[in-house]
């Protein structure tokens, strides 16, 4: 477990930050980049759950928690007999988005349109919520090709925006209060 005693360690001040495995990167790397925007991806749906209750609230507490240990798993490079084993996404945590999604995603009317992101103020933070998410699978898909990053990992940050998509119909009263994109409504 992690026992933070100090918030300030003036580690950073020469704009290098330690990965899990103590190497030292530059802040902008592309690593540091991938968890960081799944920090933001955390703290989005923190500020959603606001709004939610119940199962939804639940469901959503399970993502956070999942989202660190996406963040764990993505600051600590993918190395042969670590020393110690890192913790890492595993599918079971993709299975179980899916069958959320699943679940979820067998209320919903089938769309005809595209949704704008909207309707209620917790689909519309969600929405938020799954574009940072699809920004974070961006930086990890673009860190997979330069180096190694398991695959749950990226299996589970791309059903991750699905899930926040069915999620965010789901807010909006399965789907009833959508607010669907009208091409070319203002020309």
């Amino acid at each position: 477990m992690v026992k933070l005693t100090r918030i300030y360690t003036r580690g950073g001040d020469t704009g290098d930050t330690s990965l899990g495995n103590g190497a030292r990167v530059p802040k902008h790397d592309l690593r540091v980049s991938a968890y960081g925007t799944v920090d933001e991806a955390n703290a989005v749906i923190g500020v959603a759950r606001l709004h939610a209750s119940g199962d939804v609230d639940a469901m959503l507490g399970r993502i956070q928690n999942d989202l660190f240990d996406l963040g764990a798993d993505l600051c600590t490079p993918i190395e042969e007999a670590p020393k110690y084993p890192p913790l890492r996404i595993v599918q079971a945590q993709v299975d179980r988005l899916e069958q959320e999604i699943d679940a979820l995603n067998a209320r919903l009317a089938p769309l005809n349109s595209f949704i704008l992101p909207g309707g209620s103020a917790l689909a519309a933070q969600l929405h938020v919520g799954r574009t940072v998410v699809r920004r974070a699978e961006r930086l990890i898909t673009e860190l997979a090709r330069h180096e190694a990053v398991g695959p749950e990992a990226v299996r589970y940050v791309n059903r991750l925006s699905d899930h926040l998509f069915v999620l965010a119909r789901h807010a909006n009263e399965d789907g009833a209060d959508d607010v669907l994109w009208v091409p070319g409504a203002n020309r």
